[in-house]
Protein backbone atom coordinates (compact mmCIF):
# COMPACT_ATOMS: atom_id res chain seq x y z
CA UNK A 1 0.00 0.00 0.00
CA UNK A 2 1.12 3.49 -0.85
CA UNK A 3 1.04 6.04 1.53
CA UNK A 4 -1.70 8.09 0.05
CA UNK A 5 -4.00 4.87 -0.21
CA UNK A 6 -4.99 2.59 -2.42
CA UNK A 7 -6.58 2.27 -6.05
CA UNK A 8 -9.61 0.41 -7.14
CA UNK A 9 -8.21 -2.55 -8.63
CA UNK A 10 -5.74 -3.17 -5.80
CA UNK A 11 -8.89 -2.52 -3.44
CA UNK A 12 -10.69 -5.18 -5.61
CA UNK A 13 -8.02 -7.56 -5.36
CA UNK A 14 -7.48 -7.82 -2.09
CA UNK A 15 -11.29 -7.83 -1.52
CA UNK A 16 -11.95 -10.13 -3.82
CA UNK A 17 -15.29 -7.78 -4.72
CA UNK A 18 -15.31 -6.00 -8.07
CA UNK A 19 -14.84 -2.93 -8.94
CA UNK A 20 -18.84 -2.44 -9.81
CA UNK A 21 -19.40 -3.67 -5.80
CA UNK A 22 -16.94 -1.11 -4.91
CA UNK A 23 -18.99 1.62 -6.92
CA UNK A 24 -21.70 0.76 -5.31
CA UNK A 25 -21.06 0.88 -1.74
CA UNK A 26 -19.25 3.92 -2.22
CA UNK A 27 -22.72 5.62 -4.07
CA UNK A 28 -24.80 3.92 -1.72
CA UNK A 29 -22.75 5.70 1.50
CA UNK A 30 -21.20 2.85 2.61
CA UNK A 31 -17.89 3.69 1.58
CA UNK A 32 -16.38 6.98 1.95
CA UNK A 33 -16.10 9.24 -1.42
CA UNK A 34 -12.22 8.24 -2.00
CA UNK A 35 -10.25 11.25 -3.39
CA UNK A 36 -8.74 11.18 -6.81
CA UNK A 37 -5.42 11.42 -7.75
CA UNK A 38 -4.90 14.53 -10.14
CA UNK A 39 -5.26 11.70 -13.46
CA UNK A 40 -8.87 10.83 -11.55
CA UNK A 41 -7.58 7.74 -10.36
CA UNK A 42 -9.47 6.61 -6.81
CA UNK A 43 -7.78 6.12 -4.15
CA UNK A 44 -9.28 4.52 -0.99
CA UNK A 45 -8.32 5.57 2.36
CA UNK A 46 -6.68 3.27 4.83
CA UNK A 47 -9.39 0.99 6.54
CA UNK A 48 -11.14 0.50 3.09
CA UNK A 49 -10.13 -3.11 3.37
CA UNK A 50 -11.53 -3.23 6.91
CA UNK A 51 -14.93 -1.50 6.09
CA UNK A 52 -14.93 -4.21 3.12
CA UNK A 53 -14.80 -6.86 5.54
CA UNK A 54 -17.51 -5.78 7.77
CA UNK A 55 -19.99 -5.45 5.01
CA UNK A 56 -18.84 -8.93 3.53
CA UNK A 57 -19.97 -10.50 6.73
CA UNK A 58 -22.81 -8.56 6.87
CA UNK A 59 -23.62 -9.35 3.29
CA UNK A 60 -23.47 -13.31 4.47
CA UNK A 61 -25.39 -13.24 7.46
CA UNK A 62 -28.18 -11.66 5.19
CA UNK A 63 -28.02 -8.14 5.80
CA UNK A 64 -29.29 -5.29 3.28
CA UNK A 65 -27.66 -2.66 1.43
CA UNK A 66 -29.38 0.03 3.39
CA UNK A 67 -28.82 -1.39 7.19
CA UNK A 68 -25.40 -2.06 6.36
CA UNK A 69 -25.36 1.99 5.11
CA UNK A 70 -27.24 2.22 8.47
CA UNK A 71 -24.40 0.80 10.69
CA UNK A 72 -21.79 2.47 9.27
CA UNK A 73 -23.88 5.89 9.24
CA UNK A 74 -23.99 4.89 13.29
CA UNK A 75 -20.28 4.18 13.53
CA UNK A 76 -19.04 6.93 11.30
CA UNK A 77 -21.13 9.61 13.58
CA UNK A 78 -18.41 7.98 16.66
CA UNK A 79 -21.14 6.13 18.25
CA UNK A 80 -21.18 2.21 18.50
CA UNK A 81 -23.71 0.35 16.41
CA UNK A 82 -24.12 -2.09 18.43
CA UNK A 83 -28.09 -1.57 19.83
CA UNK A 84 -29.00 -1.20 16.52
CA UNK A 85 -27.51 -3.96 15.47
CA UNK A 86 -29.05 -6.45 17.49
CA UNK A 87 -32.42 -4.98 17.14
CA UNK A 88 -31.67 -5.77 12.97
CA UNK A 89 -30.65 -9.23 14.05
CA UNK A 90 -33.55 -9.84 16.53
CA UNK A 91 -35.43 -9.17 13.77
CA UNK A 92 -33.55 -11.46 11.29
CA UNK A 93 -33.79 -14.00 13.58
CA UNK A 94 -37.42 -14.48 13.80
CA UNK A 95 -38.22 -14.10 10.18
CA UNK A 96 -35.91 -16.71 9.46
CA UNK A 97 -37.51 -19.15 11.77
CA UNK A 98 -41.14 -17.78 10.55
CA UNK A 99 -39.41 -18.64 7.26
CA UNK A 100 -37.97 -22.08 8.09
CA UNK A 101 -41.14 -23.05 9.33
CA UNK A 102 -42.69 -22.53 6.20
CA UNK A 103 -40.10 -24.34 4.51
CA UNK A 104 -40.80 -27.05 6.59
CA UNK A 105 -44.24 -27.54 6.10
CA UNK A 106 -43.59 -26.84 1.93
CA UNK A 107 -41.17 -30.14 2.40
CA UNK A 108 -43.39 -32.12 4.21
CA UNK A 109 -46.16 -31.60 2.00
CA UNK A 110 -43.84 -32.53 -0.84
CA UNK A 111 -42.64 -35.94 0.62
CA UNK A 112 -46.35 -36.34 0.75
CA UNK A 113 -46.99 -35.99 -2.41
CA UNK A 114 -43.86 -38.45 -3.52
CA UNK A 115 -44.96 -40.78 -0.77
CA UNK A 116 -48.28 -41.44 -2.44
CA UNK A 117 -47.16 -40.98 -6.15
CA UNK A 118 -47.75 -44.57 -7.27
CA UNK A 119 -51.35 -44.91 -5.95
CA UNK A 120 -52.98 -41.01 -6.40
CA UNK A 121 -55.48 -40.82 -8.91
CA UNK A 122 -54.59 -40.31 -12.48
CA UNK A 123 -58.25 -38.69 -13.54
CA UNK A 124 -60.26 -35.46 -13.16
CA UNK A 125 -56.93 -33.69 -12.88
CA UNK A 126 -57.29 -30.29 -14.29
CA UNK A 127 -53.34 -30.86 -15.22
CA UNK A 128 -51.64 -32.62 -12.45
CA UNK A 129 -53.44 -34.65 -10.21
CA UNK A 130 -50.45 -35.44 -7.70
CA UNK A 131 -50.19 -31.55 -7.43
CA UNK A 132 -53.91 -31.31 -7.09
CA UNK A 133 -54.31 -33.80 -4.80
CA UNK A 134 -51.95 -31.84 -2.37
CA UNK A 135 -54.44 -29.57 -1.73
CA UNK A 136 -53.99 -26.72 0.77
CA UNK A 137 -50.95 -28.42 3.02
CA UNK A 138 -48.49 -25.97 1.62
CA UNK A 139 -48.35 -22.53 2.69
CA UNK A 140 -49.45 -19.20 0.84
CA UNK A 141 -47.06 -16.78 -0.29
CA UNK A 142 -49.07 -13.36 0.14
CA UNK A 143 -46.66 -10.27 -1.12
Amino acid sequence: MRGDGLRIGEISRRSGLSRKALRLYEANGILPVPRRTAAQYRMYAPGTLEILTFVRQARRLGFRLREIQEIVAIRRSGRAPCAHVRVLVERKKTDLDRLLGEAKIVRDGLHRILRGWASSARGGAAVCPHIESAGATTPRRTR
